[in-house]
Parts: structure tokens; C-alpha cells; sequence
């Protein structure tokens, strides 16, 4: 039979939207059905994302829109799945597709019907805590941008048809039955929120003050019910003092046993962002452990710490109570670090709710015949993190089980990978037809349209937006020019590109954020009009303006007036561009043979492309392969690296480098040259794409708790060697954070108290009567991790000690044994633990040769020495190298779980390039002026991408030479040339210059 070249992704959040996007670029078509009215999921509800501080909507709307007008993404808004039949290749689904009352082919977004409708109910998107008419869209940025009729509440009083001038609304709308035939499933349903009104102790629904996280995310959100004011349910005033709760619902035997993983960052950042809206306000958070494990988060909860002052209070409060006359709350804790029972009066309480599985996963379980765990979350395996109970389905994203954006993300990009592995051969088979829109002639006086974007309260809360646009509105050539609340949202867009046409523009101005994230956005909305995408500017009054002078609002304003004025001076000038087309070559090269590098040559290699693998030693399995066991589990590491090593070399489509280093690199996306020093010869590969999966290496602690001085003293590494030969011990302990989360080394290595857990485990397994200790500052076993953490001391025994940074474990030689002295936080004394081992949790740190691979490909590191992914929310597995990806522990430290997921993830990155056969060069590349060079070379010597090149000319002379491909239009030839005879297009001389003439308000 044969399988079909389409797929169904159910659930439209941002796991749900990147895999979408990643089957799409693959060549793939998708059904994407969402229950509700919009994409974008919960992410769509938040204010910021941690540790960047990044706008979640901001981040996250320019996938929705992409999404949304993909050609290959049909979007299935409030639609369900009822039934599927068939097999893996070959599935039948039927889809309910609700009622919406309002036709989604007439709707225009204008949103009047919302503006007659007299019935007002809570608005479930701001937690109950906003309001929304009855005729709705969720939030402002809803993609599709398409007005909903809730029926429930709708009053029947004709006045949305009566002002509807797009004839849009259908009283008499039935459900639509739907019937798609798909090769294969992807799942990505999301979660619920526990409600915390069951915990009686905290009021939650009873004291008008107690609300929960997300419901403070909504009041710090510019489009939530305050405008991003936080102010107090009870009466509507600023609270002066607040108090987070965590482990609400969960980390609770009685309701979510397992941690909710994102939990205490979530607090951290809502703790800082509100202190930044007030910085007067007074913050504690109530926490059980601190779990900062991911990358950066350690960093960014010293930074609440030390630069905003929040307070960390280690304590399970055991109540809340209300003052009846001022509306505050008292909270009644234990202070864990002083043993003192206090109380402390809080103006606003916010609770840091569990996370659940999404309504509905029981139902959809079903349907879909796979099966769930203890939990209700859909059941998967630690070593095929994708996989289900039925073949074909796979799933991602937090309906597996609590999870942040990245882990969210790259997963996405990992069950991608499989269904590009599963349908290979239909790849591009159920594709539609692009239609290219006519570019307009640009010809005459510049005709400029400006749009001034209030970026929520982003700008708008320091800036006078509309002042700004006012003045724009003087500016010569500029003949429309206004505000938007958020003008990467699809109603604007459609907006510009009708406006394009109105007013017949020729030039676009947004002035808003950072061209980073948003510039191609914009830039496709013109092409879409019609507009050559390089007749586009963008003035960034964000990051550049309204976040570096949020207190001088005045000012702000002069200067966003300042950036506006010179970027219509700069595209007055600007002229249209055109891309180049380049062919891919049909290969990868895998930099890394552990667990990450041939996961993700494997999976590369299953979609039919060739695959080099670049290992430094000599044998494949990188540091896995020196573990006695991987997964909580504990399944035997030899099995797990055997059967990987086993697929490589039976694939036939992966070339094994061992003893090799890379060398050089040469090219550009699509047509890598990369030099392999191999066994000590040089060799030349080719390959239209990069993945780096280089791994990390354990710290050794020199110098630290008798280390390299006892020879009972050892690392994590060293105790997983001895157990494969077995170890003798009646009393043995272990120390966390050895070396990490202190000065110089501020990380978290997030697997560490994981592999203490699962290890203790395992002694206790093989020998029951013996005693272990671990010592710890804060157990990280986020998610499901939480389940073993607790197996441990409920069932083998093993004892915690917390320790107090302040006052760490001393360790000294007594006769054959090791004496460690450890004074316990909660007991509030010394103990004084006589044990034949003692095991130092160590973080993992950047492996050798990994300065070389910098300089060789010439990737970005992050402080810490790892490898800088391109954005860190969502672009964790990519560089902002066009055709170079990065998976595993060079990125950060993971488990070996996350590394599949995120080697997997890479390897679908990869294919989507390589499937393409050929891409799009950026058209913004230097030029060069022949009659004016003299071959000075010096452009050639300064150029970071080595796409300049002497050659001689018909006359014998030496002229510099731009490879398109190569070049980035960087601009830095052009500093260096004697004679001016190199420039960039799209950044010439007198664009620059017009724009410094009018800052300086030089006349022309």
C-alpha cells in the first residue's frame, strides 16, 4: 500500500505549530486541527518568556502568521477529532469542525460584530479575570484572524448581522464532518492548569487577592484586562507587597505527585518583570527547591536574587488567611533554614499551579487507541521520546508531561523527523501549487506608508505612539502613516498589504522591534502585495528606544520621532533587490559520534540523504558509552550505544570518520566544503548541511573534598565505571553542586541530581542493608524525574541532607574510611557522616577541541562555553548560520532522553533544507564598483565569511570578486576600501549618509 504524503497535527501551540512548520518545509502536507478558536496555545497567554525576557507574543506571533498563510498548512480551527482508521502510511480520520457561526471565507477581522455585542461574559484567555463579547476573537494577534459567535451566551439580537458590511455571519451554520486521509499523526495537545480552589488552605476563590500564575501573566500582559497593570482583584489598587507559592497541586501525593518543571522559572520571571513595571515592590517567593536546570536559569534566579532583591523563602506555607478589613493575606509557614513558624501579611498572593493533562486526552486517547500513563499524560519511552503505543502516532510537546518552550520545540522538530522517516517516499507528493504574485513596478516619487507599532505596552508604555505617527504623517514622501497595538499581528498585516494597493504605496515603514525576529515577516507581507520585500524598513523603537530609556518617557518619544525621520530618509532611496537560487547538495556532516551525533545521522540517513560522521576518536558512542546504565530505569548504556552502533554501520548511507577533526570549513548553505583531518591527512567533504553534536565532558573537581588525593573520593562518571565491575560499600554518600552554581561556574548541569538519584537506586538495589546519603542544595528532578526522587527514600531508603551554600560539607581522611561533616539546614545541626565512598556531582562542562570547532565553522558560544543556539525559546536547535544545527550536550546539558529528542530534532531541521533540491540567497550582498578597484586586496583580508576573492580581468588587473552565496552583506569590505568600490546592496553609501544627515538635521 502506499503511504500517504500528508500528515495530522493535533493541537496548534507552539509544539504543535513547529512541527507543522518543520513537515511543511520537509515537503509534507498538514492538516493542523486546534479545539479552539485560535493557534498559538499557552504560550500565546504569557507575558514574557524566562531567562531572556523576550515578548512571548512577539516571539511566537510571526509563526502563528506563518503558520497561518503557509500553502501547505491547512489550519483547523475549533475542530476535534471523532474517529481514525486505517494503519501507519494509510490512516482515515474524521474531524468534527464546530460551528463558528461566522463565515471563515467572508470574515474580514474588522471586528464590529464584537463592538454591537451587548453580551459581555469572562474571558476563559485572561483566566476569568478580563471580559469578552459573546461575537469574539481570544486575543488580538488571533491567527486566523476570524470572529467567533459563542453561542451559548449569544442573545439572539441581530445586531453583529446588522453591521456585518462582509455578510459574514451565519446564524443557520452547521458542524462540518471532514474527512482527510494522512500517512501519519503527530499528537501535541498541550496541558491544563490544576485549579488550585481544592486546596482549601489558600483561599484560592474565596480571597479575591489569591490568584494563580497564569491569571498574573494575564495582568502583566499589555493585552490582558489591565493593560499590564498589576493591580488587586479585591479593589482595583497596586499591591505593594506580593508572594509567589509554588508546588501548587503538585510535588502533592494527594493530587500531582511529579513536579511541573517550569514552575519556579515562571515565577522568577514574573517576579522580575513586575518588579520592573514597580520597582518598589516588595517580592518573596515560597519554594520547595529551587529548580533552575535549564540553560541560563541558575543566572537569571541569581539575577531575581542579587539585582532585583526577591526574596526566596524556603517553605510549603501550611495557610493563607484574609484580613476582612484591608483584603490581605496572611501566610503561615515553617522558615525551613531558621526552623521558625512565622506569618507574614501579603497584599496579593499568586499560587504556582500544577500542570495537568489537557481536557479531552482521555477522550482523544481513545480515539486515537494509544495509551496514557498513571497520570492521564500520553505515554512514550525515555529512549524513543516519539514514539506511542501504535504505530504511526507520534507525539510532542507537554502532553507527554510538563515541559518548558525549547524542550517543547525541539521535540517537535524530533517527531517531524520520524514522520519525514515513515513517509520518505511521499515526500512532496500532496504539495499545492504556489502562486506567485506579480511584483509592481516601482517607479516615480517615493510613495511611503508608516506604521508605528505600540507593541502592546512594549513601546506604547514609554513612547506616545501616536504622536509619532503623527509626525510621520509631516515627513516629505509620506503619504499614510499610523498606529497599531500589535503590527505583527494578521489583521495588520492584511491591513498593509490593502493599504499597499489604497494608497499605492511603494516604500513600507514599521516601526516597532527588532528586525531580528520580525524583518521577514514584514518583509513577505509586502512580497504578498505584490512589493519588492527590500522596499521595507524597519526602525527598531524597542529595544533601541523604549527599553534602554523606559525612564524618560519624553525623551523616548523625541528620539523614536528621530529613528522614524531617518528611516523614511533612508527608504526614500531604497531600491528593489533580487535573490539568487542556489542548489543544495543532497548531503550531511555530523560533527560528534556519541548518542546525539548518530541519532541524528540515522535519522537523516532514513529520509534518503547521505550522511558523513565525524567522530575524534576512535570508536562511536562518545561518553554514554562510559556509563554502566542511561535512563531512570536503568537500562544497561552498552545495550543502548550497541544498537546505535549496530544501525550506523548497517545503514549504508553514513560514511564513519573516526580519529577526525574538523579542519576548515568552505562555502555556504547548501554547499559546505568542509576540511577533515583525518588519522593525520586532510580531506575534503561536501555537504548541504551541518549538525554539531559534540558533547560535553565531566569536570574533575581537583583540588575539592580530597579529590585526586583519597581514592574513595570520585565523580558520577567514576562511580558508573565501578559499578560495571560492582562495588562494595556499607556507607556511601554523594555531594551536589560540586564545582557548579558558585562563581565562575553559575549553571545548573541539569542532569546531575537525575543521575544521583538513579544511581543511589542502584546500589540500594544491589545492596538493600547498605546506607546512602546524598547531600544537596536543591534537588533538581523536574517532571516525572520527581516520581524516582521519592521512590528512592519511600521505598530504597536513601536520606537527604540539605546543605546551605554558606556553610558547605568539609571532608577529611579518618583510617580507611572518609569522615564528612554536613551541617543540616532543617535540623539545624552538624551531622557528621563516617562512609567508605564519597561521590561528587560535578556539572558538565564544554569538551576539549571545542574553541577549534568555533573558529573553523565560525559559530557563536554562550558564557558558559557551549555552543549559542540562534534564539533560546524558539530556534534552540539552530545556529544563525544558515545550514549549521546543534543538538545534545554541546548546546547545554541534558538527559539522554532530551538528547534523542533534540538529535532528532536537528536531523528534521537538516532534511527540510536538503529536501528543498534548492533555496533563496539574501539579495543583500556587495557589489562591486570594477572601475574603481585596484585590487588592493584588502576586502578580501577583512571578509568574516570569505566570500571575496582577486581575480584578473580581460586586462591582466586585479579586481575583488563577490561569491553571492557567501556573502552576508555585512558590510565590512566596504569600511576598508581605499577607492569606495565596494558597497552592499541594500546598505549603500548614500542611504547611510541620508540617514546621518537627518539625525543631524543637515538639510539636503
Amino acid at each position: 500500500m502506499d503511504k500517504i504524503g500528508s500528515v495530522l497535527v493535533i493541537g496548534a501551540g507552539v509544539s504543535g505549530i513547529q512541527a507543522s512548520l518543520d513537515l511543511a518545509e520537509s515537503g509534507f502536507k498538514v492538516y493542523l486541527v486546534e479545539k479552539s478558536p485560535t493557534i498559538g496555545g499557552r504560550m500565546a497567554q504569557l507575558d514574557k518568556t524566562f531567562p531572556t525576557n523576550d515578548c512571548a507574543m512577539c516571539t511566537l506571533a510571526p509563526k502563528m502568521v506563518e503558520t497561518v498563510r503557509h500553502s501547505d498548512i491547512e489550519v483547523m480551527t475549533l475542530s476535534e477529532v471523532e474517529a481514525i482508521d486505517g494503519e501507519e502510511g494509510n490512516f482515515q480520520v474524521t474531524i468534527r469542525r464546530k460551528a463558528r457561526y461566522i463565515r471563515e471565507d467572508k470574515c474580514t477581522g474588522c471586528g464590529l460584530c464584537a463592538e454591537v455585542c451587548p453580551s459581555v461574559i469572562p474571558n476563559e484567555f485572561d483566566m476569568g479575570l478580563g471580559s469578552r463579547k459573546a461575537a469574539y476573537i481570544p486575543f488580538p494577534q488571533a491567527a486566523p484572524l476570524i470572529y467567533t459567535i459563542d453561542k451559548e451566551h449569544c442573545i439572539n439580537c441581530g445586531m453583529c448581522k446588522i453591521v456585518c458590511e462582509a455578510d459574514a455571519i451565519d446564524y443557520d451554520m452547521k458542524d462540518e464532518i471532514v474527512k482527510v486521509n494522512v500517512g501519519s499523526i503527530i499528537v501535541s495537545s498541550g496541558y491544563d492548569l490544576y485549579n488550585p480552589s481544592a486546596l482549601e488552605e489558600y483561599g484560592y476563590g474565596v480571597y479575591k487577592n489569591v490568584i494563580t500564575n497564569l491569571q498574573f501573566e494575564r495582568l502583566l500582559s499589555a493585552s490582558g484586562p489591565t493593560a499590564g497593570h498589576v493591580i488587586r482583584p479585591s479593589d482595583g489598587k497596586e499591591p505593594k507587597k506580593i508572594a509567589f507559592i509554588q508546588c501548587v497541586g503538585s510535588r502533592d501525593v494527594r493530587h500531582y505527585p511529579y513536579c511541573s518543571q517550569i514552575c519556579c522559572m515562571a515565577s522568577t520571571k514574573e517576579a522580575i518583570i513586575a518588579k520592573e513595571h514597580s520597582p518598589d515592590l516588595d517580592i518573596s517567593i515560597f519554594y520547595m527547591d529551587l529548580r533552575a536546570f535549564g540553560k541560563g536559569f541558575q543566572e537569571y534566579a541569581d539575577k531575581a536574587k542579587n539585582t532585583y532583591n526577591v526574596r526566596y523563602i524556603r517553605s510549603r506555607p501550611s495557610a493563607i488567611t484574609e484580613d476582612l478589613r484591608t483584603g490581605n493575606l496572611i501566610i503561615h509557614y515553617d522558615d525551613t533554614f531558621t526552623g521558625e513558624a512565622k506569618q507574614e501579611e501579603f497584599e496579593m498572593v499568586v499560587l504556582a499551579s500544577a500542570l495537568k493533562p489537557s481536557s479531552g486526552s482521555e477522550k482523544l486517547s481513545e480515539i486515537l487507541q494509544i495509551e496514557t500513563d498513571e497520570y492521564g499524560y500520553f505515554k512514550t519511552y525515555e529512549h524513543a521520546p516519539f514514539n506511542t503505543s501504535r504505530k504511526g502516532i507520534f507525539i510532542t510537546g507537554a502532553c507527554v508531561g510538563p515541559k518548558d518552550i525549547p524542550d517543547s520545540v525541539g521535540q517537535a522538530g524530533g517527531a517531524a523527523a520520524q514522520v519525514g522517516g515513515l513517509l520518505v517516499e511521499s515526500r512532496g507528493t500532496q504539495l499545492s501549487i504556489k502562486q506567485e504574485v506579480p511584483e509592481k513596478e516601482v517607479s516615480g516619487e517615493p510613495r511611503i506608508g508608516v506604521y508605528v507599532c505600540h507593541c502592546g505596552l512594549n513601546i506604547a508604555a514609554v513612547v506616545d505612539v501616536k504622536a509619532v505617527a503623527e509626525y510621520a504623517r509631516s515627513l516629505p514622501n509620506v503619504v499614510y502613516a499610523t498606529d497599531k497595538l500589535y503590527t505583527c499581528s494578521d489583521d495588520t498585516r492584511s491591513q498593509i498589504k490593502k493599504d499597499i494597493k489604497k494608497y499605492d504605496l511603494n516604500r513600507v515603514i514599521v516601526a516597532s522591534c527588532t528586525p531580528r525576529t520580525h524583518e521577514p515577516l514584514f518583509r513577505s507581507t509586502c512580497q504578498e502585495a505584490g512589493l519588492n520585500p527590500y522596499l521595507f524598513e524597519l526602525a527598531n523603537i524597542r529595544e533601541h528606544d523604549a527599553w534602554v530609556h523606559a525612564k524618560d518617557p519624553e525623551k523616548a518619544t523625541e528620539k523614536a520621532k528621530d529613528l522614524v525621520r531617518m528611516a523614511v530618509a533612508r527608504a526614500r532611496l531604497l531600491k528593489p533587490q533580487t535573490s539568487k537560487k542556489i542548489e543544495v547538495g543532497p548531503s550531511a556532516l555530523v560533527i560528534g559520534g556519541g548518542i546525539a551525533g548518530m541519532t541524528a545521522a540515522l535519522e537523516i540517513a532514513k529520509q534518503g540523504f547521505r550522511v558523513d560522521l565525524v567522530e575524534k576518536s576512535s570508536k562511536l558512542g562518545g561518553s554514554v558509552s562510559e556509563m554502566s546504565t542511561v535512563f531512570m530505569e536503568g537500562i544497561d548504556a552498552k545495550e543502548l550505544v550497541d544498537s546505535l552502533v549496530e544501525q550506523v554501520e548497517k545503514s549504508g548511507m553514513i560514511t564513519v570518520h573516526l580519529n577526525s577533526v574538523i579542519a576548515g570549513l568552505n562555502g555556504y548553505v547548501g554547499n559546505f566544503e568542509i576540511d577533515v583531518k583525518e588519522n593525520g591527512d586532510i580531506r575534503k567533504i561536501k555537504a548541504g548541511a551541518i549538525v554539531i553534536a559534540t558533547g560535553s565532558e565531566e569536570m574533575k573537581p581537583k583540588g575539592m573534598f580530597l579529590y585526586g588525593e583519597n581514592p574513595r573520593v570520585m565523580t558520577q562518571m567514576e562511580l558508573e565505571a565501578k559499578l560495571k565491575e560492582g562495588l562494595s560499600y556499607k556507607n556511601l554518600a554523594m555531594i551536589q553542586c560540586v564545582g557548579a552554581r558558585v562563581e565562575g561556574h553559575p549553571s545548573c548541569s541539569r542532569t546531575c541530581c537525575i543521575e544521583a538519584v538513579k544511581n543511589s537506586i542502584i546500589l540500594k538495589k544491589r545492596n538493600p542493608e547498605g546506607k546512602i546519603f546524598i547531600i544537596f542544595r536543591d534537588i533538581m528532578t523536574f517532571g516525572k524525574y520527581e516520581d524516582y526522587y521519592r521512590k528512592s527514600q519511600a521505598e530504597y531508603g536513601v536520606q537527604y541532607v540539605r546543605y546551605v551554600p554558606e556553610r558547605p560539607p568539609r571532608v577529611e581522611t579518618s583510617g580507611d574510611k572518609l569522615k564528612l561533616m554536613v551541617y543540616d539546614a532543617l535540623l539545624q545541626k552538624e551531622l557528621e557522616l563516617e562512609v567508605d565512598y564519597l561521590v561528587l556531582s560535578t556539572p558538565q562542562v564544554p569538551p576539549e577541541g571545542i574553541e577549534e570547532i568555533q573558529k573553523a565553522l565560525k559559530v557563536p558560544r554562550s558564557p558558559d562555553g557551549f555552543f549559542m543556539e540562534a534564539h533560546a525559546k524558539l530556534r534552540p536547535l539552530e545556529f544563525s548560520s544558515e545550514g549549521i544545527f546543534l543538538c545534545g550536550n554541546c548546546q547545554s546539558p541534558k538527559e539522554v532522553s532530551s538528547i534523542i529528542a533534540q538529535a532528532s530534532g536537528a536531523a528534521s531541521k537538516a532534511c527540510a533544507l536538503l529536501s528543498k533540491g534548492e533555496i533563496e540567497t539574501e539579495a543583500i550582498t556587495a557589489v562591486v564598483n570594477e572601475d574603481l578597484c585596484i585590487g588592493c586586496g584588502r576586502c578580501t583580508e577583512v571578509c568574516p565569511f570569505s566570500a571575496i576573492s582577486l581575480i584578473k580581468n580581460s586586462k591582466g588587473e586585479s579586481k575583488a570578486l563577490v561569491n553571492d552565496a557567501l556573502c552576508a552583506g555585512c558590510g565590512t569590505c566596504a569600511s576598508v576600501c581605499p577607492n569606495g568600490a565596494i558597497n552592499p546592496r541594500h546598505f549603500e553609501k548614500a542611504q547611510i549618509i541620508a540617514m546621518i544627515d537627518e539625525l543631524m538635521e543637515v538639510p539636503s
